[in-house]
């Protein structure tokens, strides 16, 4: 048994890796590259979809409460919405770990977060780099980034191009923030209301921690199901900068968003947020998700086919809004 911190990480690592490979997987952990052999019989046509991202200020409370494990959910999660919205499927996944000292405890826990969220996602966890760089963190400081990469065949690939006006928007809920605005929560929770991450809120209905620690959700399954049935022409993941930065990502020149505030309530923890902070709904809307994880774009003669095939997977939909004819794709909101 390797003593090395360095080494017990690494054979933690690769013993845990495994647990996701398949049989498209051609490389071990450790070598200089990872290989992956793409199943072209099944992707016809293919085109890879790649995304990167990390948990942003997430990462430091989950550091603070030591709830390494959920963190690695957070980040293939958020990695794997961003290529599902372009109807790709996930295949691999690669992760950057920096630190100022290596802890095989913490990195076991962190690792054994993506291993499981990788599974659920059904993509390999093909490689990754663990860096201990004390010149740059603290000791019990550390980074984390994914980096995803996908295929779709061609004529399936999905662009927004396929929005038109009359469409209706259809929000997936959030369980939470999800992996952004966590800067402005704390600040909000911690600062200006004084709250300890154990202290139990009843505005909040739970523990703060607990409130603010939800893993990022995947949309995986409610995609694959709504691309199969043929009832969407575009998705928008909402992440940081809220439903106002990220809908119109999607919209064609000439078209845009217009959402009805009036269909959905905001979950508590966004409620009391607002409270706290003095926030307009506006602001809200530009820094949180709101409770809408994930936004479908249906053309409307095939809602009702499309809200069946989510409720039917007890996914739950709200119809918050249609596109409408406009020369910028800013979100319209009444």
């Amino acid at each position: 048994m390797p003593t090395d911190p360095r080494l017990l990480a690494n054979d933690r690592i690769k013993g845990l890796a495994r647990r996701t490979f398949n049989k498209h997987v051609l490389s071990e952990i450790g070598g200089f590259s990872g290989l992956f052999q793409l199943d072209a019989e099944r992707f016809p046509d293919p085109v890879l979809v790649s995304s990167t991202d990390g948990v942003g200020s997430k990462l430091q409370l989950a550091a603070q409460l030591g709830l390494h494990a959920s963190i690695g959910a957070d980040l293939v999660n958020h990695c794997v919405n961003d290529i599902a919205v372009q109807g790709a499927t996930p295949l691999f996944f690669l992760d950057y770990f920096a630190t100022g000292r290596l802890d095989p405890e913490v990195i076991q826990q962190i690792i054994s977060g993506l291993v499981d969220a990788c599974r659920a996602n059904g993509c390999a966890l093909l490689g990754g780099e663990t860096a201990e760089t004390p010149s740059l963190y603290g000791p019990d400081d550390y980074e984390l980034a994914g980096f995803i990469t996908g295929v779709v065949s061609r004529p399936r690939l999905l662009t927004g191009s396929a929005i038109a006006e009359g469409d209706c928007l259809v929000g997936l809920p959030s369980n939470g923030l999800h992996t952004n605005g966590y800067r402005l929560a704390q600040k909000l929770l911690f600062d200006i209301a004084g709250y300890a991450p154990t202290q139990y809120v009843n505005e909040l209905g739970d523990k703060v921690a607990a409130a603010l620690m939800r893993p990022h959700r995947s949309y995986l399954a409610p995609i694959r199901k709504l691309i199969q049935a043929e009832v969407v022409s575009g998705f928008a993941h909402i992440t940081g900068g809220g439903i106002t930065e990220n809908l119109p990502r999607i919209f064609p020149r000439g078209l845009a968003p217009h959402v009805d505030g009036s269909t959905w309530d905001a979950p508590p923890l966004f409620a009391h947020l607002q409270q706290l902070g003095g926030l307009s709904r506006d602001e809200m809307l530009g820094h949180f998700n709101m409770g809408i994880g994930m936004v479908a774009v249906v053309p409307a003669p095939l809602l009702k086919k499309a809200r069946m095939v989510l409720t039917r997977m007890n996914e739950r939909s709200i119809v918050m809004g249609r596109v409408v004819r406009k020369p910028s794709a800013k979100v319209v909101y009444s």
